[in-house]
This record gives structure tokens, sequence and C-alpha cells, in this order.
């Protein structure tokens, strides 16, 4: 496994992400990812720090310099807890828990090197559904932290290694029926 690929195809699809979500400055995106599921293995068998760091660094290379929040998710030991900046989590009211997330135990390996690589790292429970757009690599199942309504993208790649990628973002409801007319850049 190519792990420059594996970059390379983090950065892709989180650019198309971002900007067919058309993200901006503070906004939350979420990332679920599996590791094992990048290799070509089952979902929890084969966890990779190393597949995992490349992963890490492709997130952050689109979301830096946007200035785009991050949340990773864990995995279900942790009960899909997240992991933060310590300034999201004031900044969108979330509760810390007490967890420091392990590769082969609980939190999964993003949710481990996103804990290590965070300037103040904390983990979350919940982030209320507040996230406005993600990634999920190898079906780890974000839906739940994206603000509803939830509406999935198609980008143009649809594996990160052999994982498969699902993204999603959010959309404002629409209200008012078959009379109202609505804003074609909220759509």
């Amino acid at each position: 496994m190519n792990l420059n690929i594996i970059q390379k195809q983090v950065e892709q699809a989180v650019k198309e992400v971002c900007d067919a979500a058309h993200l901006h400055e503070g906004q939350l995106f979420v990332v679920g990812c599996s590791s094992s599921e990048v290799l070509g293995e089952m979902i929890g068998t084969h966890t990779s720090v190393d597949v995992a760091k490349v992963v890490y660094e492709g997130i952050i290379q689109v979301l830096e310099p946007r200035k785009i929040d991050l949340a990773v998710q864990c995995c279900e030991h942790l009960n899909r807890a997240l992991v933060v900046d310590q300034a999201v989590m004031k900044k969108n009211n979330l509760e810390q828990v007490n967890a420091i997330p392990q590769p082969n135990h609980a939190g999964g390996a993003l949710g481990t090197v996103a804990y290590k690589e965070m300037k103040e790292a904390v983990v979350v429970e919940d982030i209320h559904a507040q996230a406005d757009a993600g990634i999920d690599i190898g079906s780890t199942l974000i839906g739940m932290h994206i603000h509803p309504v939830v509406v999935p993208l198609r980008i143009s790649i649809d594996t990160i290694g052999q994982a498969r990628l699902t993204c999603a973002r959010r959309r404002p409801k629409y209200v008012g029926g078959a009379r109202a007319i609505y804003d074609e850049k909220l759509m």
C-alpha cells in the first residue's frame, strides 16, 4: 500500500467535499476512518497508525489553510466519541470526557493520531450533529455527527486505499411547501 497515494486521495476527497459543501472558516468537518479498511481488511482487524498518520496529514493539508475545524470520530469502543481541539470544544459548547484514544484498544488509529497531533486535543462524547460536512473512510458511520439535513455527496473518487468512501454535507431544511422559493446556493 503506497502511503503517498493514500494521502493524496484524502487531500483530494477533503478538498472536493469542502468545495461542494461551500465550507468556510469556522465550520466543522467530521472524519471517520478505518485504517484496516484502507488496507483492504475488515474494519477493526488490522489497525495501522502509519495509515492513520497519512490520512490525518491529508485532512490537515486542506482544512488548516481554510481554517475549517476538525472533529475525528473514534471507534465504537469509545461510543464514537470525537477528538477535537479544545478551542472547538469551547466554541461549540461541547462536554469533554475522560478518554485517551489508543489504536488497538479503544479509539482507533485516526483518533489516536488526532489526539497526539492536535494542538490542545480533547475527547468529547458528542458534537450534537453540528458538523457541516465530512468523509467516512471505510463505513464508520459519521452521519450522526452532521447537522440535519444530511445530503450525500458524489465526488470524483469513491475509495481511499481499498476502503469505500462516503461523503456528506448538510443543507438547511426546506420549509414552506410547493409555494416556497428557495435559495439555490443553499440547496
